[in-house]
């Protein structure tokens, strides 16, 4: 459904740009296809899962950081921006159901992630409390709430990064 909806959203992009260039630079080839176009490919900006995803957080001072929790595919980090993605819990997180993910301001290699997919539905997938990061994202240890198995919101205080609610 999301290949439908974003193909048929290129396709509006691409008569538009065709309309607002005029019948006159618009022409098809024989192959039906407008010159203009064929150097524009379809490239992947996203971690590679086909999962929903819980939470999105930037990094406070580097604007190409970001980390992606996922429903149930784990953390995935990207330091180009989004040009690609790494998982970065794999092997640490005992459960792969990320419901929210933090960085605290005043030392942005203090992380948590809060496990268990918040989104209410027919099937939702349940976490093991909350992991710290303090070496930015890294290595991992639960440091507890194993059974409250929903993490929605992590709040870090913003001058004491051992302070979360």
């Amino acid at each position: 459904m999301k290949n439908r909806t974003r193909n048929a959203l290129m396709i509006l992009i691409l008569a538009l740009i065709a309309a607002a260039m005029g019948p006159s630079n618009v022409i098809a080839d024989s192959a039906g296809s407008i010159p203009e176009f064929q150097a524009l490919e379809w490239r992947f900006v996203g971690p590679p899962v086909g999962v929903r995803g819980c939470s999105v957080v930037g990094h406070p001072t580097d604007d190409q950081v970001f980390f992606h929790g996922h429903s149930s595919g784990g953390l995935w980090k990207t330091d180009d921006a989004g040009q690609y993605w790494e998982p970065v819990s794999d092997g640490q997180f005992k459960m792969g159901s990320v419901g929210a993910v933090a960085i605290a301001e005043s030392d942005p290699d203090v992380m948590y992630v809060g496990m268990g997919e918040p989104n209410l539905r027919d099937s939702v997938s349940w976490g093991d409390g909350v992991y710290k990061s303090v070496d930015g994202g890294k290595t991992w240890k639960n440091i507890g709430l194993k059974e409250t198995r929903h993490i929605s919101t992590i709040r870090i205080h913003p001058k004491d990064p051992n302070l979360v609610s």
